[in-house]
């Protein structure tokens, strides 16, 4: 994600700019998606995944605010 971040700052319009964070947020949700596969079929700890997903969830709201 964070590749893609730094290319949609690089992006060169603001339709560019618009893609790129599209592209991001759909990976953020992706990996939201793996990380409940992770804490739901494994011995892992929970706190530690439910604390991942709290933040990949910030991540999001964060991005489709500059969306």
């Amino acid at each position: 994600m964070g590749a893609n971040i730094i290319e949609a700052q690089a992006g060169s319009s603001k339709r560019d700019f618009k893609n790129f964070i599209n592209h991001v947020l759909k990976s953020a949700n992706e990996t939201s998606y793996w990380l409940c596969l992770l804490r739901d079929g494994t011995e892992i700890e929970i706190k530690e995944v439910n604390d991942l997903l709290k933040e990949a969830d910030e991540l999001a709201k964060i991005l489709v605010s500059v969306y």
